[in-house]
């Protein structure tokens, strides 16, 4: 009897290790998706983009394992109410500017990757007045960027220089850079913030530009444990949850791209200009001074969480009113 329950045991147990055998043999043998999917992807006419731009033409030969409808804008505010409708999946923002669509939207935007370390520049015409960030007072800047990574920067490091950005400087916003080119073409003297590759285009256009300040050397002096970042990608947290393994594609092709045109700027200023960003003449000399990278993981947050902390402890509306939790940073399992 003893025996004959035993040989039911073990048959029963041979049962569910072939059920079980059976089971996970319909599973999927790792995270690799099938077949690609359509990304909505947008980016800003400047550097942002310009880390895109082999992806983009690789996807346009169908070179690659995902399809990209691609939306370029000029400020992050033509692209933003996209995303948060969901009519985007992904899109190139100002850093701080994820931290504040986090906030706003009850963590529905996730920050993907920083994309773009520091590429602003303070620029002057007609004089070498301006040798570090105390000159800058009694000065008007001419700048783009208002409420987002530019004009925060320009804050801190000028309180930081002890300035008063409020009473040591003027600030005179512009909406987009070629507004400030051409301040600077009709005067024999000024100063500006501008971004790479605008830097490049404005001292084509206005004789005697000089760039007086590199906004990441005077943001690494200050030694502050952070790092000066520009611009991230963002993805909606729903699209992160329902497409892990797309997304984990789309990061793969993505970081191929900013590290081909980092490696290959001439060739890399030609799909510039074809993208209808900046002239490749001038896109070549810009883009060893973009500072284009794509950071993703834990690299990612402990870059981002240092530069948000930094605004934050400067000015929490520059962030959203507070710091975003630990859901704001997409880690792929």
């Amino acid at each position: 009897m003893k025996s004959k329950k035993l040989t039911q045991i073990v048959a029963l147990a041979m049962v569910l290790v072939l059920a079980a055998l059976a089971f996970t043999g319909c599973q999927p043998a790792s995270k690799e998706p099938e077949e690609g999917m359509t990304i909505r992807l947008a980016g800003l006419k400047g550097p942002t983009t310009m880390g895109m731009v082999k992806l983009l033409d690789d996807a346009a030969q169908g070179k690659t394992f995902n399809t990209y409808e691609f939306t370029m804008g000029a400020a992050a505010d033509e692209i933003t109410p996209k995303l948060i409708k969901g009519e985007l999946d992904i899109a190139a923002v100002p850093a701080n500017l994820a931290s504040v669509l986090y906030n706003n939207t009850d963590g529905a935007v996730q920050i993907l990757a920083v994309n773009t370390l520091g590429v602003i520049y303070v620029v002057e015409k007609g004089g070498e007045t301006v040798q570090d960030l105390k000159d800058l007072k009694g000065k008007t800047i001419y700048a783009t960027g208002k409420g987002s990574t530019p004009e925060y920067a320009l804050r801190y490091l000028l309180s930081q220089a002890g300035l008063d950005p409020d009473k040591d400087v003027k600030m005179e916003w512009k909406s987009e850079p070629t507004e400030v080119v051409a301040v600077l073409s009709q005067s024999d003297t000024g100063v500006a913030m501008l971004p790479q590759p605008f830097v490049t285009v404005a001292q084509g256009k206005v004789q005697g530009l000089r760039v007086a300040l590199d906004l990441t050397a005077e943001w690494d002096a200050l030694d502050n444990g952070s790092q000066f970042l520009t611009g991230v990608l963002v993805v909606r947290k729903a699209f992160a949850e329902e497409n892990p393994a797309h997304l984990a594609k789309f990061l793969e092709e993505y970081e191929a791209s900013t590290e081909w045109i980092n490696a290959n700027p001439a060739d890399g200023a030609k799909l510039v200009e074809a993208n209808g960003i900046v002239a490749a003449a001038v896109a070549e000399k810009a883009i060893p001074y973009c500072n284009i990278v794509c950071l993703h993981g834990e690299e990612m947050k402990g870059s981002a969480a240092g530069y948000l902390q930094t605004l934050y402890d400067q000015n929490p509306k520059a962030v959203g009113g507070k710091l975003p939790g630990d859901d704001f940073y997409f880690i792929s399992k």
